[in-house]
């Protein structure tokens, strides 16, 4: 595993202006340990679910003029794309790490998932550790910590992923900055794996 951590060069890269400048130095500083994160995590997340698992690193191919301000790479039990399915990320913004299981407005099985979520949703309330957090939008960096949030929200979400053609469901886990940068290359391993043994109820339910 050449995983080397996290540093502040990877993140002022969201700081660089224009779409090419950012582009080269994203396939160049941060792509490098996507890559790897996603042969080391591949593996695992293939043991965990039973599905076989593939790295997708995102390629920001569709860009013409805006900078992404955000980057990752995703798994899911297909070589093709990971869009329409379940699946699980670990990227990063200019102020913080995500390592996230997702099912986005692409996923054609979103009404089945977002059923299965409201009929377990007292397990689902329950079991997700109260320092993670939801969102609703993978485009947004922001997200809601569990523990701020009542059942009755939590609900509405799931219903929301049945009802609503754009609705998106994300829920994991946030590292700001400060902290990725001073985690030791095993320390990031070790927590995003067990991000994802915790997430892994979501995945299975989807």
């Amino acid at each position: 595993m050449s995983f080397s951590g996290f540093t502040n060069d990877d993140f002022d890269v969201f700081t660089i202006d224009g779409l090419d400048e950012r582009m080269d130095n994203l396939k160049s500083v941060i792509r490098p340990k996507l890559e790897e994160l996603g042969r080391h995590f591949a593996p695992l997340l293939s043991n965990l679910s039973g599905d076989e698992m593939f790295p997708h690193v995102a390629k920001h191919a569709r860009r013409t003029k805006n900078p992404p301000n955000d980057t990752w790479v995703a798994f899911a039990n297909n070589a093709r794309g990971y869009k329409m399915l379940p699946h699980f990320q670990i990227g990063l913004w200019e102020t913080h790490v995500f390592i996230w299981f997702a099912i986005i407005y692409e996923a054609p099985n979103k009404m089945a998932a977002g059923k299965s979520y409201e009929n377990s949703l007292d397990k689902i309330y329950k079991e997700i550790p109260n320092d993670y957090v939801w969102s609703g939008d993978h485009t947004k960096p922001d997200a809601v910590l569990h523990e701020q949030m009542d059942k009755k929200e939590l609900e509405s979400m799931f219903q929301r992923l049945q009802n609503v053609k754009k609705a998106e469901i994300l829920c994991g886990y946030h590292i700001s900055r400060e902290d990725a940068v001073r985690m030791s290359p095993d320390q990031f391993i070790e927590k995003a794996e067990s991000v994802f043994r915790n997430l892994l109820p979501l995945y299975k339910l989807a």
